[in-house]
């Protein structure tokens, strides 16, 4: 079995589709009976075997759906996506108030990782925007919040599952856009980049470094919710979308590579969190080691400027910046090998500057 990231592969003793949370009960207590790990997957989309294991692989899938949409909550299953959530919150006009690029990735999946999106500078990350989480923890079935068994809580939200298996979420909503402009503005470098992040006012709001024939080149995304907007000073591209086509907007280049082939290439993935003050340099020093055969064909390079609260087991610095180098290990590019050692180099640049790993990514194992 393997993830996303396609470089790990790993055969678990045993594999569990539950259709219930009373069935995730049962798979804990037999894994802890048998003495075998057990890591909860939904679609897999880890990088580096965060989802694999030998002993029990706990596929949530089976407890997908979304039970319950209020006027500013919805109730759904760990295993539901992104995609099948705003499939019933939009509808009503609402929306969660922080979406991955990419939605076909569980709501179990992003809490326990976290989960950043274009708009984790105004409402910070997934995990940030959940009410309450039922948990199967201890061999039984609690709920917690952040008023109820805190402490569990604040453990399995960003916890890579490893502190009790999430089986449905109370999510927070907020009233969505019917339409959105997105503004396409160039930057001079890093530091200018970080810069029109932090003073742009826009709902959402990234940043990217693509390969020219000048080097690098930088370029932020702000995209404003709602019609009459001015466009952010510097912007040289505008497009006008409805938000449902906005928050899918990556399905097209899913796609294309899933054709191409990339899609399924193996995808070692360097991702960290860098302090303010210092992040600009980290980029920069990064990017002066990189060439695009060290990204590969499909690879793109992120960087967003977000707010992190309350989440205890996401350690991040003060005011910090995700530096995401999304490599594909395309042919004729960097080996595997080659693109791990690079991501091992980052997150040492990155400690050394106070920065910390994003556990999603895919980093060599430790020696010694």
């Amino acid at each position: 079995m393997r993830d996303f990231g396609g470089i790990v592969e790993l055969t678990p003793a045993r594999s569990v589709r539950p259709a219930t949370a009373e069935d995730v009960v049962a798979a804990v207590r037999d894994a802890a009976a048998r003495d075998l790990d057990l890591v909860p997957r939904g679609l897999g989309h880890s990088t580096h075997g965060q989802s694999l294991t030998t002993g029990v692989s706990l596929d949530l899938r089976g407890l997908a759906g979304v039970h319950e949409v209020g006027a500013d909550h919805a109730v759904v299953g760990a295993g539901a996506s992104w995609r099948e959530v705003l499939a019933a919150t939009l509808p009503l006009g609402l929306t969660p108030p922080v979406l991955t690029d990419h939605l076909d990735v569980t709501v179990g999946g992003t809490i326990s990782a976290g989960g950043i999106g274009g708009t984790s500078h105004l409402h910070g990350t997934q995990a940030e925007n959940v009410l309450a989480l039922d948990v199967v923890a201890g061999g039984r079935l609690v709920t917690c919040s952040p008023g109820v068994r805190p402490e569990l809580f604040d453990a399995v939200r960003g916890g890579i599952g490893r502190h009790g298996v999430i089986t449905g979420a109370t999510l927070r909503l907020i009233p969505a856009p019917e339409r959105v402009l997105s503004c396409t503005i160039p930057c001079r470098d890093a530091a200018d980049l970080l810069r029109v992040q932090r003073e742009t006012r826009a709902e959402h709001i990234s940043g990217q470094v693509k390969p020219s024939e000048q080097g690098w080149a930088f370029e932020a995304k702000a995209v404003l919710y709602g019609d009459g907007r001015e466009p952010p000073p510097g912007t040289t591209e505008v497009e006008e979308l409805p938000y449902a086509g906005f928050c899918d907007r990556l399905r097209p280049d899913v796609e294309e590579l899933i054709t191409l082939g990339e899609w399924a290439r193996p995808h070692p993935w360097g991702m960290v969190f860098l302090p303010g003050p210092g992040a600009a340099a980290v980029i920069e020093s990064t990017l002066a080691t990189m060439t695009t055969a060290d990204l590969g064909l499909s690879g793109v390079i992120l960087v967003k400027a977000l707010r992190v609260g309350h989440v205890p087991m996401l350690a991040v610095p003060d005011d910090p910046v995700l530096l995401s180098v999304l490599r594909t290990a395309s042919p004729g590019c960097a080996s595997v090998a080659e693109m791990l050692a690079a991501n091992g180099a980052l997150l040492d640049r990155a400690a050394a500057a106070g920065g910390t790993r994003y556990a999603v990514d895919s980093v060599p194992p430790p020696t010694g």
